[in-house]
């Protein structure tokens, strides 16, 4: 800070100790108001311009230095000068000294700020520009947060001062009236009996109703803005449209047939979308055969001296293939039907708001939701072309095992799938350009896992960043960059398993103007709508999980929303997203990992319990993992659970339900789990915090009560 601003800032910091200290905070209360209005009237009548001037300077300076009493001085201003007179002070006073303040914050500290928390402010600073004025208004019209905070945080934010001062002017205005002429109420108290008059009673009723009427005219403007290139149809084919077909989508379609809309459901491919055809579904397939491989080949632990597995790769590809039909019928087409929900295969492309293209023909809706999923990323590696690849999605037309594998990718799909084929045979290199495998676990978990994927064959080189795919001899190679080393990976097949990305293009996002967030998926706001208010996103298309199980959750939010957000809206709920990596031990996660709560800077304690003490987990060989609780200090409130081990996914329920619900590991203890079960390792760990938080001093009373039991 340099010199200037060290001055303005003793300056500003002297003026406000010396308002509190000389107290001058007391008169900026309704009883400080009463017992000084009478004394101010009969000023006012000999010297009104004296003391239009002297409130017109204190406004502003209370203002300015940001200290409480503004609203009073507001109704004193009713008070004092009547509804007119006051309400053209107060707007130009209060307009005034909340720019000095705003000013004050930009001066003062925004340089600071940005230099510091730049990179988590690009978003919002970005926005700020280009809808600053917007953003401001809606807080002006709907005081989401005090004023005087308003302030001093814009004044951080690039919006230009002349934009602040005069949305500040309008967007205040009828926030002042409203106040002012409370004011103008409040003078006439004289008796008890004065509360009751009607008059009185409809100015402060109007103060609790202002802030919900702002609301709907914030929403009003707002939508007259975002509509006002498009023409509303007169009457609407359907209540709903639905585009693809995928969990998102089913839900959404499912739950809208339930409640009798009449709703539309567009698919372009495959019913059942990326989780039935190309993803969950397949892969746990794929996981279970490569699995019993394993356990045949780990007889010996049983006391089983050998057990002979005669692999045929076309043969259990066949077999996902086999599962994905059996469980196709839950999502087919017929079934959707047969709900109630007219599906439609095709194209589809919203033409306006309400209305969607598919196949030439145009139908017409009150609402849309767009659930179209995410596609595998395909990175601008030079040569990839050439060398040809497979992704998660194209990975189940092989038919043959392929000899040498490089999956390029260490996230959950590249070692679920890396372990697998090691597993049925292949010789497996994973890539990952990261320090370690599983970045989004903790440090010990993805260890272990890596050590039981190098266990069963994977060789796995971390830290190599891919630079090139080429053919050399007719040999195929992915060259990789360790540092400043390059070195040349043969391999026969290339798996690449770089995570997803959200597919948007091609169904008229870009015609309508709807925005993508800064990781390209659509841009919704916590209801889940687009920038067009009845235009919902869902599921992978719309983030920030890509997860079945939350393209589900959000679809429950987004139909209902498109379907009854004119009467409730609801905001989704993200605060407790479980998941689990497949591999074998599996990882399950649900909250705060323990990195997570140190950058949060959230107190948390954690408890342990390791899976080599459970009965279960020792008969069924499988005694190896751990289940990890985080906690408040001192309490068993559960901030965070991670789970390595046998079923880590299924065990991690009970968890989900217990933070869902605010129950505590306490409850946990004492509910009964069968024996022997994989479950108890769920109220075992509750036992360990128990332990750890044994009442000592009621302990040693215990202790000493029992000896005096015996005599001693």
């Amino acid at each position: 800070m340099n010199r200037q601003r060290g001055w303005l800032f003793a300056v500003v910091a002297a003026l406000v100790i010396l308002f509190f200290a000389l107290g001058l905070n007391q008169y900026l209360t309704l009883e400080g108001l009463k017992q000084s209005r009478d004394t101010l009237a009969a000023y006012y009548l000999q010297y009104p311009w004296a003391l239009i001037a002297a409130y017109f300077a204190a406004y502003v300076l209370i203002t300015a230095l940001s200290v409480p009493g503004a609203t009073v001085m507001t109704l004193a201003g009713g008070a004092l000068f009547g509804l007119y007179t006051g309400s053209v002070i107060v707007s130009f006073a209060s307009s005034i000294g909340a720019t000095l303040a705003f000013l004050a914050s930009r001066y003062l500290l925004r340089d600071a700020v940005q230099r510091r928390f730049g990179d988590r402010l690009a978003a919002i600073n970005a926005g700020m520009l280009k809808e600053g004025a917007l953003y401001l208004f809606s807080l002006r019209l709907v005081p989401l947060f005090p004023f005087f905070v308003i302030n001093l945080a814009m004044g951080l934010t690039p919006l230009r001062t002349w934009t602040f001062y005069w949305v500040s002017q309008f967007g205040m205005l009828a926030g002042t009236l409203v106040y002012v002429n409370a004011g103008t109420r409040l003078a006439e108290i004289q008796r008890l009996s004065d509360i009751l008059s009607p008059g009185l009673l409809a100015s402060f009723a109007l103060l609790g109703v202002f802030p919900l009427l702002a609301k709907k005219i914030v929403a009003l403007v707002t939508r007259r803005r975002v509509y006002r290139r498009w023409t509303r149809p007169a009457t609407f084919d359907r209540n709903l449209i639905v585009i693809g077909a995928g969990a998102a989508g089913l839900v959404s379609a499912y739950i809208a047939a339930a409640v009798k809309a009449k709703v539309t459901l567009i698919e372009e491919h495959k019913m059942g979308g990326d989780c039935l055809n190309y993803g969950c579904v397949p892969s746990k397939a794929l996981i279970r055969s490569a699995k019993f491989v394993h356990q045949a080949k780990q007889a010996d632990s049983l006391g089983i001296a050998q057990a002979e597995v005669r692999l045929d790769f076309t043969e259990v590809m066949a077999r996902v293939h086999r599962v994905i039909s059996n469980i196709a019928p839950h999502d087919s087409v017929e079934r959707y039907r047969s709900l109630g929900v007219e599906v439609r295969q095709g194209h589809a492309r919203i033409t306006s708001p309400w209305s969607v293209e598919i196949q030439g023909r145009t139908l017409t809706t009150r609402a849309i939701i767009i659930a179209t999923g995410a596609r595998p990323l395909v990175p601008p590696i030079p040569g990839l072309k050439e060398v040809g690849y497979l992704t998660s999605d194209t990975v189940w037309s092989l038919t043959a095992l392929p000899r040498r594998l490089l999956v390029l990718g260490g996230g959950a799909i590249g070692c679920e799938l890396a372990q697998c084929f090691a597993r049925l045979g292949a010789d497996v290199t994973l890539v990952e350009m990261a320090p370690r495998i599983l970045m989004r676990e903790e440090a010990d978990v993805s260890t272990i896992i890596a050590d039981a994927l190098q266990q069963d064959g994977v060789r796995i080189l971390s830290g190599h960043a891919a630079r090139r795919a080429e053919i050399v001899n007719a040999e195929k190679y992915l060259v990789v960059a360790h540092g400043d080393i390059e070195s040349a990976l043969p391999f026969d097949t290339l798996l690449l398993a770089l995570g997803r990305q959200a597919r948007t293009e091609g169904y008229g996002l870009e015609e309508l103007g709807i925005p993508l967030a800064a990781r390209k998926t659509i841009e919704v706001d916590a209801y889940l709508q687009t920038l067009y208010p009845n235009i919902y996103a869902c599921g992978d298309v719309a983030g920030p999980y890509q997860f079945t199980h939350t393209a589900a959750h959000q679809a429950w939010y987004a139909s209902v929303n498109a379907l009854f957000g004119s009467v409730k809206r609801f905001k989704a709920d993200y605060s407790v997203i479980p998941w689990a990596t497949f591999t074998d031990p599996e990882v399950a996660r649900v909250g705060l990992s323990e990195s997570e709560a140190v950058a949060a800077n959230i107190p948390y304690e954690v408890t342990r319990y390791g899976l080599d003490d459970l009965d279960r987990a020792i008969t069924d060989e499988v005694a190896h993992g751990f289940v990890q609780v985080l906690t408040v200090p001192g309490k068993d409130r559960i901030l965070g659970v991670t789970i390595v081990g046998e079923h880590a996914g299924d065990l991690l329920a009970e968890y989900v339900l217990a933070m869902k619900y605010k129950l505590g590991l306490n409850k946990i203890l004492g509910t009964i789990h069968t024996y022997p079960t994989l479950a108890e390792a769920n109220k075992y760990a509750a036992g360990v915090w128990k332990r750890n938080h044994a009442p000592q001093k009621l302990l040693a009373l215990a202790q000493r009560f029992h000896a005096w039991r015996r005599g001693a």
